[in-house]
This record gives C-alpha cells, structure tokens and sequence, in this order.
C-alpha cells in the first residue's frame, strides 16, 4: 500500500508520517528532504514559483517510481508531498490505482492559526522537523493553493482524516 498525506503547511505532516513509518514497517518518502538536498544550493534569490514546481514534479515523479517500485515487492511507502491541490492527489492516486496498488489518504486537519503558530514555533526552533525557514508570504501563497479533500476524494481514497 502507499500513503498520501495531505495537509497545508505546519500541519504536522512530516512528524505524522514518521509515527506512521515507525507503526507500519514503511518508507517515508518526503517531498522537503529531496528539494532541500537535491536543489536548495541552486535556488534563486528571490522566491519563484514556476522555478520551485518545475522541480517539485521532477521529485514527484521519481519519488512515485520508487514507491511503486517498493510496493511491488512489498514494503509499504508514506509519501509526504505536501498534496496541497486535488489534482495532484488524484494524479498520484491514479497512478498508483492503475498499477494495482492500494491506495490510503492521509488529510491532516488543523486550523490554520494553529498551522501558522506552528511554523513560527519550528522556524525558531530548527529542530528534526525543520528543512527550509517558511516566511509569512510563503506561508500565505501556499494557502491560496491548498484544497482540502472532499468528503468523495477521502471516500475514494479510503481517506484517514487525522485533528493532528
């Protein structure tokens, strides 16, 4: 089986996925750890949002291969990617549907001035959970693009809602 995990930004996702490797004997792929060490030395300047997606779908895509991979032979996968539209989830869904892998959606639902409290708490902290110091704008861009599951997508995707 792979997991998605989907939740906005300070929603606990990476520390979520970690307590689900630990109960399920899976790999914990995540989206953070291969943009911070495959691309964090190159990035612009300024931030640039066709730059970063460019590369996130690149990280996707090999991050998926190995899922699938994995789940062929029988090791399960937690994919923390953020998932923050459904059109992404669903692609990642499909993908792994059509090549006969089951498929369980993770939503963690936190209120965002409790998402906002924290990352401020993990920016001061930079503690295991921290990879990339997220701004008050990064932070309110990444809200006008996130869309949380409907209650279809989470009946489709066998989702777990989780008030983390």
């Amino acid at each position: 089986m792979i997991h998605l995990i989907c939740g906005s930004t300070g929603a606990g996702k990476t520390t979520y996925a970690t307590k689900l490797r630990q109960q399920l004997g899976a790999l914990h792929l995540s989206i953070d750890d291969w943009m911070v060490t495959l691309f964090a030395p190159d990035r612009p300047a300024q931030p640039n949002w066709p730059w970063i997606e460019e590369r996130v779908l690149r990280c996707e895509r090999q991050i998926l291969a190995t899922a699938l991979e994995l789940a062929r032979v029988g090791v399960p996968s937690i994919l923390d990617l953020g998932l923050q539209r459904l059109d992404q989830r669903r692609r990642i869904a499909e993908q792994t549907l059509a090549a006969g892998i089951a498929v369980r959606l993770h939503f963690l639902d936190v209120d965002v001035t409790e998402r906002w409290r924290r990352v401020e708490q993990r920016n001061a902290q930079q503690g295991e959970t921290f990879r990339v110091n997220v701004t008050r704008p990064m932070f309110d861009f990444i809200e006008t693009i996130w869309q949380p599951p409907t209650d279809d997508e989470m009946s489709v995707l066998d989702g777990v809602r989780v008030a983390a």
